[in-house]
């Protein structure tokens, strides 16, 4: 299966409020992640979809499970949906 090339804004805004509720800079994650900052900006800027092993990674500096952030995004996507 060929990767999607349609950003997915919204798992980056998951991203992004789980890392600020937690008070990490996206040095900080990424340092702890394993993952370049620039990478981090870019995943949360919806500019670039993550691989399913990078947001575990981030899931894991997390410590919530995958599907927590799944579920945020959903739930981010539906709320942007229905502000259009």
């Amino acid at each position: 299966m060929a990767p999607r090339k349609e950003p997915q804004p919204a798992l980056g805004q998951a991203i992004r409020r789980l890392r600020r509720e937690r008070d990490l800079s996206q040095e900080e994650l990424g340092h702890l992640a394993e993952i370049h900052p620039t990478w981090i900006s870019h995943i949360e800027s919806g500019r670039t979809n993550p691989a399913w092993g990078t947001v575990r990674r981030i899931a894991a500096v997390f410590a919530v499970p995958l599907s927590e952030i799944v579920l945020l995004a959903e739930s981010l996507a539906r709320d942007a949906k229905e502000e259009d």
